[in-house]
């Protein structure tokens, strides 16, 4: 929510108390040491209040930021992901740009809900490189056309991605197999096998018609910064 719709959801409250006879211009000007004119400027949307002046006004009236905010977008915005059952642990469907760059999924981009078991989920180890331990450990994504393709037959296009985002080293999940990830490219994820080599990072598809991606290191991070996760479970394509 943007500072100036802030204001004005102030200002409405105002005149909600004002109307109802709860408090007058006048009223409000002395108690926050405002001139009468400031106070009536800012009623009537002829000028609008600094962060400090918002505070005295708030203080004043007894209200917070929250009493200001609109409930539905809070809702909307909300990244509590409804609780599973006994056997079961909800996972959510996100967009891949927001699996690769939102520590927590908002609900604003939840396209659906998925099950897994939660014994499954409990058995799968974690590697992780940094401080991640904030971050939502598993989302699903669905895999694009170009993915689908490069990486034929392990993934097909419209199938479903799990990813672990608390595993995001380069050691092989298990010895002598290699590792599939979701890593961060153009903002958005990609799914391949990864290597690293001489400052680069090497995309490589499981479909050899397919070409060998190289993605620059970004500037100032490390090659584990771009790995999104791990893939550790694949589904039909729907």
């Amino acid at each position: 929510m943007k500072f100036r719709v802030l204001q004005e959801n102030l200002r409405q409250a105002l005149w909600d108390r004002i109307n109802a006879g709860e408090i007058t211009g006048l009223r409000l000007a002395d108690q926050t040491g405002f001139k009468q004119a400031h106070i009536s400027n800012f009623l009537n949307r002829k000028r609008g209040l600094s962060l400090e002046g918002m505070d005295k006004v708030l203080d004043t009236q007894h209200l917070s930021v929250l009493d200001l905010l609109d409930p539905a977008e809070v809702n909307q915005r909300a990244s509590i992901v409804p609780p599973g059952d006994d056997e079961f642990d909800n996972v959510v469907v996100t967009e891949p740009h927001i699996a690769a760059c939102e520590a927590h999924i908002m609900n604003l981009h939840v396209a659906e809900i998925m099950k897994f078991r939660k014994g499954f989920l409990e058995s799968l180890k974690e590697d992780m490189v940094g401080d991640r331990r904030d971050w939502d450990r598993f989302v699903v994504i669905k895999a694009d056309a170009h993915d689908g393709v490069s990486m034929y037959p392990r993934l097909r296009p419209g199938a479903t991605a799990l990813l672990d985002r608390h595993y995001n080293s380069l050691n092989p999940y298990r010895k002598g197999e290699r590792t599939l990830y979701a890593a961060r490219k153009n903002g958005t994820s990609t799914i391949k096998y990864v290597e690293v080599s001489n400052g680069q990072i090497i995309l490589r598809p499981h479909n050899q018609a397919s070409p060998v991606e190289l993605l620059p290191i970004e500037e100032g991070r490390a090659p584990t910064d771009q790995i999104i996760g791990r893939v550790c479970h694949i589904g039909s394509e729907t």
